[in-house]
């Protein structure tokens, strides 16, 4: 049987990257996945709910990220609008167990959305016939793909939504040849030679620490959210680098092979100038349930979504997706 326990918050206090709210009660859980793995989140429930039976969401993202990070800003805002919400660290990153460390996989990625739904299940004060989860960039695809096999979810949404299958095996905005996809397969099962040999998994590339004229202009602007003081972590694989043979796993697991499974009210939010914008758009026509809705922020970049700048993110309609739909 899955459990959850409840963990001090520790003696560093408040570690996140947004400010603390006085609107909402936080304590840290930890619980495991179907595998074994031990997962550590942030429990944001709101003041003054004793007594109450309160609707509940899991969020997680963006990809590399961890709970200090976006989803628990999104989390502690949510929570400030009446919902219970848990934002966590997945398997082999942030504060969660797993060996080797920094190593990604879509079916367990998957696999951890629905232990968190476990998890807030659980909890005394959560109805768990109210459930939704939040997945932002590469988590948007987890969390469509735990939403197409998890039946106990009862509403979706994702923001700045990544595929990150699609994006690892044909590359951004799909531009990878055959031949390239081939290349990549053949350099990276001769660094598996070497990783068997080592016993130890090689390092794929870090992000750069500085913006340049180099590289893709959201490349940039990753950086200038995960290596500058407005979005670092010293738990973030952004900080660190991702096994190389990470991208293995998904470059033959198409994740939204099933989305057409998808039943239950789906919000996927885009920015009208983010480079993933066509990744949301083609998960939102392969969407299969009616009650869907595709939002396009206007003038809104991918990492704007991640604390809010410029005021880009809908937290009003998330309020009112979410308290409609978790009835």
């Amino acid at each position: 049987m899955n459990t959850s326990k409840e963990m001090s918050v520790g003696a560093g206090g408040w570690d996140k990257i947004f400010p603390q709210s006085n609107k909402v009660e936080h304590k840290k859980v930890s619980f495991k996945n179907r595998y074994g793995t031990t997962l550590v989140g942030d429990l944001y429930i709101p003041k003054n709910s004793e007594g109450k039976k309160l609707a509940a969401l899991a969020v997680c993202g963006g990809f590399g990220a961890v709970k200090e990070q976006a989803s628990g800003f999104y989390a502690q805002t949510m929570a400030e609008r009446g919902f219970a919400t848990l934002a966590f660290d997945p398997s082999y990153t942030g504060e969660s167990s797993g060996e080797p460390r920094h190593v990604a996989s879509p079916d367990i990625n998957t696999e951890d959305f629905s232990a968190a739904v476990d998890c807030l299940g659980l909890q005394y004060f959560v109805d768990r016939e109210k459930i939704g989860i939040i997945g932002i960039c590469g988590w948007g695809g987890f969390a469509l793909n735990a939403t197409a096999i998890d039946t106990r979810i009862k509403a979706v949404a994702t923001m700045v939504m990544y595929d990150m299958s699609r994006v690892f095996s044909q590359g951004y905005f799909d531009s990878n040849t055959p031949e390239m996809r081939r290349e990549m397969k053949r350099s990276l099962n001769a660094v598996r030679w070497t990783d068997a040999e080592t016993g130890t998994p090689t390092p794929g590339y870090p992000m750069p620490d500085t913006p340049s004229d180099e590289v893709p202009q959201f490349l940039n602007d990753y950086i200038e959210f995960y290596k500058t003081p407005r979005g670092f972590h010293e738990r973030s694989v952004s900080n660190h680098v991702w096994t190389a043979t990470t991208l293995l796993s998904f470059m033959n697991f198409p994740l939204l092979t099933y989305a057409n499974e998808i039943d239950v009210p789906t919000l996927i939010v885009a920015g009208e100038n983010a480079h993933s914008r066509y990744m949301s758009e083609d998960a939102y026509k392969s969407v299969g349930t009616d009650k869907k809705e595709l939002l396009i922020v206007p003038n809104a970049r991918h990492t704007d979504f991640y604390d809010n700048q410029g005021g880009v993110i809908p937290f009003d309609k998330l309020e009112s997706f979410f308290k409609e739909n978790l009835q």
